[in-house]
């Protein structure tokens, strides 16, 4: 029977992240168990950083984004031998599970850990929406209404100096959050891997669009798509728009957790401790209809992303 479980955050932060601690520490603590937090992510395992936590734990931090018990990288994590000392290091202090919440690399980690007998499951903490088994991954959408500001504010400063504004969008291959705030940003270009770009065709629809005297116009992309600074000088040299490129960086991290975020996270977190309650492992909770929903680890990983072509098909019909 499990008695002690640990919890970590790995990979890149994301709003939701301590709601999603919390949940999982309170919903530990009322089934008797005790409740750890480890710092720095996998770091955490090797230095053994880890904490006995109570229920008021972070409490106040529901609605701050990031991580309060930090994270990491540790591409060692990899090896065997890291992982063996890590999984020493936690028999050690009595940790039975633990509570893995990161993208698909923080997962594999988790997956391999339940192998070596210390049982994982794995929660969707990432902005860029890129874990297949949830409909929404834990940041993705306060990143997203995150973005939708920053662009409503750009285009305000491009309507002002009659402007074209090209935005870069994180997102790591996955074009999610450049699909959705353009769409909701009413953007007259959306360029990622799955909207088959054609840098004549934009060109000329901007180019008519300044011909037609518009007030501004909006270029969203999605990062590691395209060179952004080659198509600012292709725009400004062949379309006789002014351009100016918005590298929005890690401003689509942090702030503060949004509603539904806050609500999503707090129920998976409760979902997965009691699915390790039952002495289930190797596995990941996802949001599906709504509804918590738990995959083997590697089924997740193998599900197809949603490339919501209805969605590019929706934005050029609006046009």
């Amino acid at each position: 029977m499990i008695k002690k479980i640990g919890i970590l955050t790995s990979g890149g932060d994301a709003p939701g992240m301590n709601a999603t601690i919390v949940s999982a520490i309170r919903t530990g603590i009322n089934l008797g168990k005790e409740m750890y937090v480890v710092y720095d992510g996998y770091k955490g395992l090797i230095t053994q950083h880890f904490t006995k936590v109570d229920k008021d734990f972070a409490v106040d931090k529901i609605n701050v984004g990031g991580t309060v018990i930090k994270t990491a990288r540790l591409p060692e994590f990899k090896e065997l031998s890291c992982r063996e000392k890590a999984v020493a290091n936690l028999k050690q202090e009595g940790i039975d599970a633990l509570i893995v919440i990161g993208g698909d690399g923080s997962y594999m980690g988790a997956k391999k850990l339940t192998e070596m007998g210390i049982n994982c499951v794995g929660l969707p903490g990432t902005i860029d929406n890129d874990i297949a088994s949830s409909d929404t991954t834990i940041g993705f959408d306060t990143a997203l209404n995150t973005i939708v500001d920053a662009i409503d504010n750009i285009a305000e400063t491009m309507s002002s100096h009659t402007r074209c504004g090209v935005i870069e969008i994180m997102g790591n291959h996955c074009p999610d959050l450049t699909l959705y705030s353009g769409i909701a940003c009413n953007a007259d270009v959306i360029i990622t891997k799955d909207s088959e770009y054609d840098e004549n065709k934009v060109l000329a629809q901007l180019k008519e669009l300044k011909d037609k005297n518009a007030d501004h116009a909006i270029v969203c992309v999605a990062e590691k798509t395209i060179d952004t600074n080659k198509l600012l000088e292709d725009i400004v040299a062949k379309t006789g728009w002014d351009a100016r490129l918005t590298v929005l960086g890690h401003i689509q991290r942090g702030g503060k957790p949004t509603a539904m975020e806050r609500v999503n996270s707090i129920r998976m977190a409760n979902y997965a401790i009691n699915l390790l309650d039952q002495g289930v492992g190797g596995i990941c909770v996802g949001m599906k209809d709504n509804e918590p929903k738990a995959y083997p680890i590697l089924e997740a990983l193998d599900l197809p992303r949603n490339k919501h072509l209805e969605l590019y098909k929706l934005h050029d019909e609006l046009k």
